[in-house]
């Protein structure tokens, strides 16, 4: 049940890392939101946006497992508690790992550890691809895809 995707990015992996973590790169990229975290392994995160609650929905939430700068961004996350009302029971980590290659970066993206029965399994296995191909397309031109949403 693993999602994995790898892409090549032609921008460096500083970049690549500015555009996951930073306030325009995540709005940008993110269809929006933001997120809200102090950024250290151990710390809450959470990816708050437009949606079910207005411009204040909690999308997902959970904890920061490892940040490298430049390097590893990973984190525990659950759905907001808009989308299910066990929310809490529903857990998957994603991991990003970015690494150079030649003058790219190759970005890897795992999103494991899903609980049994996850009810947003296939929407986040649509999603991803839509998200990793905006981050590539911001990374390399500062500009988005539109995907007529």
């Amino acid at each position: 049940m693993d999602l994995v995707y790898t892409l090549y990015i032609g921008a460096t992996p500083e970049q690549v890392w500015d555009v996951l973590v930073s306030d325009e790169g995540v709005r940008a990229v993110f269809f929006g939101c933001t997120i809200r975290s102090g950024m250290k392994a151990g710390d809450d995160l959470a990816y708050v946006g437009p949606g079910n609650d207005g411009d204040e929905t909690v999308h997902v939430y959970g904890k920061l497992l490892e940040v490298e700068p430049g390097r590893v961004f990973s984190y525990l996350e659950h759905p907001g508690p808009s989308y299910y009302s066990n929310h809490e029971e529903l857990e998957t980590r994603v991991t990003f790992t970015l690494d150079p290659v030649g003058g790219c970066t190759k970005l890897v993206l795992v999103n494991d550890k899903w609980a049994e029965g996850h009810p947003s399994y296939a929407n986040t296995q649509e999603h991803w691809p839509m998200i990793l191909s905006n981050i590539k397309t911001y990374a390399e031109t500062g500009k988005t895809l539109d995907f007529g949403w």
